[in-house]
């Protein structure tokens, strides 16, 4: 179980950064107010364009940051006060994660299986099950940096995973893959949530989302605008809104692009330049 409560996160940004962005304030606001949870046996989407406060969101569940305000839990564990008990039970899965390319996979996975302390035989066991799964079998001697980005990326879920956590966290599992390799990855998100597992993945393809998930939370500009399941969120996008009349909201990208359309016009109203 997951749950997020009231979370912001706040930078302060350098002269540098200020210049790089092209901010006139000194603080950016990446997260406001989140509230969400996500249950054992369930995949749990965080929807939103790149900027909107995803990976943040992610980030401070994983306790790689601190939250500016709010708190989390994860299997009952505060993030902020007891980091080294939630890392014993998730997997964390970036796209900033950089695997060594002079070792080869049988190396890197047995290396990330001793840092969960776990007994050789159990990370063999794990790691033949793994490797099977995401045929990495044929490769598992063969340097990292001599694989295709497929596989390495199929390395790096393997890794995540080597110790069985209960609790599964993925940035944009499926950025950047073909389409095979993408869907060896949603087959297998699918076989952990029927373990019982609690999954939550962001993503920006709107697609996969509503194939993969079972609820979600839509973010954008760091605030959740609509969260539940398909049915709530396509009928919060369709709802009556000022003197709009309701209309059919047929599929999760159409809800989506409503949403952005609405976070548009409110700026716009309030003076706020995207």
């Amino acid at each position: 179980m997951i749950e997020v409560n009231g979370l912001v996160k706040i930078y302060k940004l350098t002269k540098r950064q200020m210049r790089q962005r092209k901010e006139k304030d000194k603080v950016k606001i990446a997260v406001d107010g989140i509230t969400f949870e996500a249950r054992p046996g369930e995949i749990f989407g965080l929807l939103g364009p790149n900027g909107a406060g995803k990976t943040t969101t992610l980030r401070c569940v994983s306790t790689l940051l601190s939250p500016s305000e709010g708190d989390i839990r994860v299997c009952g564990f505060d993030t902020a006060a007891q980091g080294v008990e939630v890392r014993k039970r998730i997997a964390f899965l970036t796209n900033e994660l950089k695997l060594d390319g002079h070792f080869t996979p049988r190396y890197t996975i047995r290396y990330f299986g001793s840092l969960y302390n776990m007994a050789p035989e159990e990370i063999e066991a794990r790691a033949a099950s793994l490797f099977k799964t995401f045929g990495i079998e044929g490769f598992q001697d063969t340097k990292i940096d001599d694989l295709s980005t497929g596989m390495k990326q199929k390395l790096s879920i393997a890794v995540s995973l080597i110790h069985d956590p209960e609790v599964v966290i993925f940035d944009e599992p499926t950025n950047g893959l073909d389409i095979i390799t993408a869907r060896t990855v949603t087959d297998y998100l699918m076989s952990l949530k029927a373990e019982g597992k609690t999954i939550i993945v962001s993503t920006h393809i709107m697609s996969v989302a509503e194939k993969l998930c079972d609820r979600f939370a839509v973010i954008l500009g760091g605030r959740i605008v609509a969260q539940g399941t398909l049915e709530d969120v396509l009928k919060a996008a369709g709802s009556q809104t000022q003197d709009q009349v309701p209309d059919t909201i047929l599929d999760l990208e159409d809800a989506f692009f409503r949403f952005y359309q609405r976070q548009e016009l409110e700026d716009q109203a309030s003076g706020v330049i995207s």
